[in-house]
């Protein structure tokens, strides 16, 4: 049997992380075994190291503010990942924004709560929401030097309802992210 590794890195709640382990973790597709390997985390108090451990894993902390800039924290990402041997590194929740010294040597994707090119970076769910627009969504693409500009891999999309409020909104958004990002790595990774 063909074993597929991944690497997720997180920075907080970990609801997306917590699906992952629970839908991909040492499961088998097409006969391709999909194993965590490597779980990152930059902020040391997270939840979502919490919810690793109830899978049995451990997470490396690597806390972005004990480096002197961005390219330094990336640098020390690579080196951490590449050691790893990964096929694929997830970011599920993982909120900095990455240099080239990353983009350019890691194969990964990221999971965003609206339907890009539209409402990029960090208050997606909320500028997405205030738009007005009828449709929200979730894309999954991969990581580039641009925000949020990455070849996508896939999209989905829902409608708005009448008088639906920031918070079903948002968790319309949250119930899409949990059948779509698990979707993505098996495609990726088992065809």
């Amino acid at each position: 049997m063909f074993i597929k590794k991944i690497a997720i890195l997180f920075s907080g709640n970990g609801s997306n992380l917590e699906n992952i382990l629970q839908k991909v973790h040492n499961r088998v597709f097409n006969g391709i075994k999909i194993e965590c390997a490597l779980l990152i985390c930059n902020k040391k108090d997270a939840f979502g190291i919490e919810r690793a451990k109830k899978f049995g894993l451990e997470t490396m902390i690597i806390e972005n503010n004990k480096f002197q800039n961005r390219e330094e924290f990336d640098k020390k990402l690579v080196e951490v990942i590449k050691k790893a041997n990964v096929d694929l590194v997830i970011l599920a929740g993982f909120m900095r924004i990455l240099t080239p010294i990353f983009t350019n040597r890691i194969k990964a994707i990221n999971l965003h709560p609206s339907i890009l090119p539209l409402f990029k970076g960090a208050n997606a769910i909320k500028e997405s929401f205030e738009s007005g627009m009828m449709l929200g969504g979730v894309s999954v693409h991969y990581v580039s030097e641009e925000l949020d500009g990455g070849k996508l891999i896939k999209q989905r999309a829902f409608e708005r309802t009448r008088d639906m409020s920031l918070d079903e909104w948002e968790e319309q958004i949250h119930k899409i992210e949990h059948e779509l990002l698990s979707e993505a790595i098996i495609e990726i990774l088992c065809g």
